[in-house]
């Protein structure tokens, strides 16, 4: 199914607090694009990779022929494809468009800039010759099997503090676009800017690809995405993928609000084009992303946290959100509270990626969308994942209280929240080093109980006064069959959240289970001795650690199964099978047997609590 345009011009959707770049970005229709090849993930430079391109059809939004990378549009191609989520691809460092794979040549030199370019050339080679070079392929390897052999425990050293990292980014062209440090003088930004964008120039120009800088205990991380580079620096001693992942989900946000095919065009017919005109309203969205980034480990793991809740409840709240025949093009029906998934009901066949639902649950709990003082928006959104070249249409409603205070407002039609700008508000996490927005934390981080429930509904081209009617009908029929109030009780009671505590296991602190089946996962909440942001970082860097050592992030020779780190502080082990992932985190005194037998009492724990946990089934239609 199309998208054809309409010629109504009272249909027209804008985004509230974000500019809509040339036409109504709705009214784009798909091309055939290629799927995103995968690239080696080694620390230093990668010269010369071959890559393998495989055309993929792409469905338009609104039909409901699964869309997936490196794959056919057929159901039976996957097990998987059948399921709610999309697995993410374990070789996920270094995807590149295939129109933009080749970044080399895209800097131009300027006149008079070749000596001082020659000069710092020869500058970093002096440096980098001095280092140890991981060029040495069979080294790096050598170095690895030895790691493997002792695999029984390895080390970790710990950051002694966590400053906020920064992220830059800017144009080929070396335009900056967006930096995390809102406080950051102009002038100094500007420098760094322009130190960036010679660093990534000197080794496009011969023929390298500039992937960080390890500079004491700060590793500086790059990412190109022709036309846009992204840098992150962070002292937090996390692995080169994490903050890679990071610089790969800033990257879905912005094209989230400029598509890949609209980036394309502006910049290859103005070069030089200033792409902050166009994201300076979408800021939050940003702001908002980089919280949850620190915090989210259904993020880091490519997963979905879905909402603890009785699973009859969560059927009945399901069956209700079946949307009608009447409505066309619709997609997908998400019901949301405490930034987590309540349930999802999608088309038959059709599954969708967890970045596209991270990046619209991180639209919509944006300061600038949830603070807005309508109850509900009508917004142009792109799901990179699903199509990176169109956008769909998601309308945002808040349902009212249970106690009946509160009654649904109507949200404004499209052509009255034509002013991208409006109610753009300056995220929390953009004021405070603990980001510490009970909106952007995911829960366990935040003590937020707010029960306030999101309703969100993602179509194609569907009828604007359509889907508002039937969002209507449907906050009344849950008003009435008293599963608001039963939602609500439920969060503010703290039902939807558990304890460690709960499973019995003696030394047992914290774990994050991952069910490979449902790419979802499930974890306590952060508890004593993570009562502190430090000690919750500290924590989660461990996690992300094991993450990266059991998926071979970064370059290793092959994944792992099992992993172990013992610090001062805690033991943590990380284990993978072919039902679940599970990383746990026990008190630093217990033997390596009682972490062994404390995974596997959380396993069975979280078999016999599977139906509250996950998000198993789900109507379609």
């Amino acid at each position: 199914m199309s998208h054809t345009p309409r010629t109504s011009p009272s249909r027209v959707p804008s985004r509230s607090s974000t500019p809509v770049p040339g036409r109504s970005p709705s009214r784009l229709v798909p091309p055939l694009i290629r799927s995103a090849p995968s690239v080696s993930s080694l620390r230093v430079y990668s010269h010369g990779s071959s890559v393998v391109h495989s055309p993929v059809s792409i469905s338009p939004p609104g039909t409901a022929t699964p869309r997936r990378e490196g794959g056919g549009e057929s159901s039976s191609a996957s097990s998987v494809i059948e399921g709610i989520l999309i697995q993410e691809p374990d070789a996920e460092v270094e995807i590149i468009d295939g129109d933009q794979g080749n970044a080399s040549g895209l800097v131009e030199s300027r006149a008079g800039d070749e000596e001082s370019k020659r000069n710092l050339r020869d500058q970093l080679r002096r440096t980098l010759s001095k280092k140890e070079s991981f060029t040495d392929i069979e080294t790096f390897r050598q170095r690895h099997r030895e790691n493997v052999a002792a695999m029984n425990e390895i080390s970790h050293n710990a950051a002694d503090r966590y400053p906020p990292r920064q992220y830059f980014v800017l144009t080929d062209a070396g335009k900056p676009v967006f930096i995390s440090d809102h406080d950051a003088h102009s002038d100094s930004a500007t420098s760094m800017i322009g130190v960036i964008q010679a660093l990534v120039s000197i080794f496009l120009d011969d023929g390298d690809k500039l992937r960080c800088i390890n500079a004491g205990n700060t590793r500086i991380v790059f990412l190109l995405r022709p036309p846009l580079y992204y840098v992150c620096v962070s002292a937090w001693g996390e692995p080169e993928s994490v903050t890679r992942f990071h610089l790969e989900y800033v990257h879905l946000q912005i094209l989230s609000v400029v598509s890949a095919g609209q980036l394309k065009r502006m910049f290859e017919q103005r070069r030089n084009f200033d792409l902050r005109r166009l994201l300076g309203g979408a800021e939050p969205f940003l702001y908002s992303l980089l919280a949850r980034l620190e915090w989210d480990l259904a993020m880091s793991t490519s997963s979905l946290h879905c909402l603890k809740l009785d699973p009859v409840l969560r059927k009945s709240v399901a069956d209700i959100l079946v949307p009608t025949s009447k409505i066309k093009d619709m997609l997908y029906v998400i019901l949301v509270a405490q930034g987590r998934i309540i349930t999802l009901v999608r088309p038959k066949k059709h599954s969708i990626h967890p970045s596209d639902l991270h990046i619209l649950v991180n639209t919509i709990h944006s300061p600038s969308i949830l603070n807005s003082s309508a109850a509900a928006s009508w917004l142009p959104v792109c799901l990179p994942k699903f199509n990176p070249s169109a956008f769909v249409n998601a309308y945002v409603m808040f349902l009212p209280r249970a106690d009946g205070q509160d009654t649904p407002r109507i949200p404004p039609s499209p052509q009255e929240s034509a002013d991208p700008l409006a109610d753009t508000a300056i995220p929390e996490s953009q004021q405070s080093d603990d980001a510490s927005s009970g909106q952007s934390l995911p829960i366990g981080v935040s003590s937020n109980r707010s029960a306030e429930i999101g309703l969100v509904c993602v179509s194609g081209n569907a009828d604007f006064e359509a889907v508002r009617g039937w969002c209507e009908t449907v906050s009344q029929r849950l008003a009435k069959d008293g599963l608001l109030k039963t939602l609500s009780n439920a969060i503010s009671q703290g039902e939807t959240e558990y304890s460690v505590s709960t499973l019995g296991v003696p030394g047992l602190r914290h774990f994050v289970y991952k069910s490979r089946s449902h790419v979802q996962i499930t974890m306590p909440l952060f508890e004593e001795p993570y009562d502190g942001l430090d000690e919750k970082r500290r924590l989660i860097t461990l996690y992300q650690t094991l993450f990266d050592a059991i998926h071979a992030k970064s370059g290793q020779e092959s994944t792992l199964k099992l992993q172990y780190i013992r610090t001062s502080q805690e033991s943590v082990m990380g284990w993978i099978t072919q039902p679940f992932e599970l990383y746990l985190a026990l008190s630093p005194h217990l033997p390596k047997s009682a972490a062994v037998g404390a995974a596997n009492s959380i396993a069975r724990w979280v078999q016999k609590e599977e139906k509250r946990l996950f998000l198993r089934d789900a109507p379609v239609f």
